[in-house]
């Protein structure tokens, strides 16, 4: 069913409020399962051992695929960074609200944007239901105090605010000085030392480790792979870089030892929750929030972050869950960053239609093999090059600039057996739903970048 933008917001607006109250929530109900959200920044579809690198060893993240689920249709809101994540927060396509029409969200945008304050969240709603949440790493959804993680729904949060940061410097710099908020502990800045993959898989631990028995749910958003390309060992590079923009720097090596620090602190994660004895009463995930950029790997998609070819939103997504998802499970379920709200709430026994109206897409029948796989239409467009894109089944239709296309993805799933010329009926309806789909969106603002600003931050948070 369609539902136009006015009544989406309405009846948004109308049940957050009921979301944040947990009403329905019973001290008798049984004790919910704990869940962990762990999202790596720019890892592409094929950066880990599971899913074809050819260089990287990923043996603790593999280890949640293994021991539940790997969905290999499994996709990301957008292309680039914050338009996902507000996807992800919210449930929704992310072009309903003004901040998910910045792409990226940068320098260049309104002061004080970020997501509607009554609008449910993945947080908000789990907090309702008795969860203790907590945000670990990026967040990139706007400034503090008015838009902080702790007013979408976090009880706590410790990580960098902005979009990028130095692994040592925890702050982006420009002009050899460090600039924004950087590393912050709910709202206020403050000073650590330290890699951020590893402050950021400590801090995990320890609240793990000290969760008691309220289940918890902790999104643990890594800001790796993303650049600066440092390594634990570049301390010293990282206080002579005069920008984080580090276009001169990187290689397939420091790449590789980005990805494995972050599998690292997987691996102490996992060892916590095995000490706590909560390993199996607690769901987790691993997915990526785009594509992979100019050292990832994306086979056997094309594309790379900033594009709509499946490269640039095709993603890893494991889940485990002992005793709810079978051991050894793979999915050909497609699956979008905004589903992971309605789908987690339903695991952990929360009722989705109270919480609020989603565009995501309740999965957790189809992920406990509770039910089989369920064919639907997903979205997406991206301002730079006019790019758009509609997957519809298993056909998916493309657009980049002024010239479409039209690829069988289950024939075809490298997008080179163009069907244009052959199947113009279907190029014309998957045209039309997209048209419709677009016009319940919001529209890009005119002029919300400069020519200059615009390319300077195009395809770089």
């Amino acid at each position: 069913m369609q539902v136009d933008r006015r009544s989406f917001m309405g009846g948004v607006g109308a049940l957050g409020a009921l979301a944040a109250t947990g009403e329905g929530h019973s001290a008798t109900q049984p004790q919910r399962p704990n869940i962990i959200f762990i999202m790596a920044d720019d890892l592409g579809y094929a950066d880990l051992s599971c899913t074809g690198s050819h260089h990287i060893k990923t043996p603790a993240i593999d280890s949640i695929g293994a021991q539940g689920i790997r969905l290999r249709q499994g996709y990301a809101n957008s292309s680039i960074c914050s338009p996902t994540r507000t996807a992800l927060l919210t449930g929704c396509y992310q072009y309903r609200f003004a901040i998910g029409v910045e792409e990226p969200l940068g320098p260049a945008a309104p002061e004080g944007i970020g997501v509607p304050l009554d609008q449910p969240t993945i947080a908000s709603v789990m907090r309702g239901i008795g969860y203790r949440t907590k945000l670990i790493g990026k967040w990139h959804l706007g400034e503090p105090p008015k838009h902080s993680p702790l007013h979408h729904g976090y009880d706590e949060f410790f990580g960098i605010v902005e979009g990028a940061a130095d692994y040592f410097r925890h702050h982006m710099v420009m002009g050899g000085k460090n600039v924004g908020i950087g590393l912050a502990q709910g709202d206020t800045p403050i000073e650590r030392n330290g890699y951020l993959t590893d402050l950021f898989g400590d801090e995990a631990v320890r609240t793990i480790e000290n969760a008691g028995d309220t289940p918890f749910f902790l999104s643990l958003h890594f800001n790796a792979p993303h650049w600066p390309w440092e390594g634990r060992e570049d301390a010293a590079v990282a206080s002579t870089l005069g920008a984080s923009f580090h276009y001169n720097g990187g290689s397939l090596a420091k790449y590789r030892e980005m990805v494995e620090a972050m599998d690292q602190n997987v691996a102490k994660l996992l060892a916590a929750l095995e000490r706590s004895g909560k390993a199996d009463k607690t769901i987790i995930v691993f997915t990526s929030d785009n594509g992979g950029e100019r050292f990832s790997e994306t086979w056997p998609f094309t594309g790379v972050k900033g594009e709509l070819l499946e490269g640039g939103i095709r993603v890893p997504l494991l889940m485990r869950w002992p005793g709810g998802i079978a051991a050894g499970s793979q999915s050909d379920q497609v699956m979008i960053s905004m589903d992971f709200l309605p789908t987690l709430l339903a695991l952990a026994g929360g009722d989705v239609a109270r919480a609020g109206r989603f565009d995501g897409m309740d999965l957790s029948a189809q992920l406990t093999g509770k039910a089989g796989v369920v064919q639907r239409s997903l979205f997406w467009r991206y301002k730079e090059n006019g790019q758009a894109a509609l997957r519809d089944g298993e056909w998916k239709y493309l657009k980049l600039g002024d010239k479409e296309h039209l690829f069988n993805l289950a024939e075809d799933e490298r997008e080179r057996a163009d069907h244009v010329a052959d199947d113009p009926a279907r190029l014309k309806a998957m045209r039309l739903k997209w048209d419709s789909w677009n016009a319940q969106m919001l529209p890009y603002p005119l002029g919300s970048f400069s020519e200059d600003v615009r390319d300077h931050y195009a395809d770089r948070y």
